[in-house]
């Protein structure tokens, strides 16, 4: 799955949330939160509980070696989730 991936699928559930919610902190001191750097590579990761009251692990590629480029890009999907 990657960062575009995640965008498209965040706008086809029928319900005011989405089919599932994040399972993150929203506001936290350390701004990388989510992130890593894989060879280079920035991803993002965090849990989403779904409707059916399972829950999944994300990892998706950000497809970017810029981290202030990651993170605006993690904000989007996280944003876009929680809308």
């Amino acid at each position: 799955m990657t960062y575009l991936d995640l965008q498209n699928i965040s706008g086809r559930c029928p319900s005011s949330n989405g089919c599932f919610r994040l399972a993150v902190k929203p506001e936290s001191e350390n701004p990388n939160h989510h992130l890593w750097n894989n060879r280079g590579t920035w991803w993002a990761h965090f849990t989403v509980h779904r409707d059916d009251y399972t829950a999944e692990r994300v990892r998706v590629s950000l497809r970017t070696r810029d981290v202030e480029e990651a993170r605006q890009r993690r904000d989007e999907i996280l944003s876009s989730i929680n809308s």
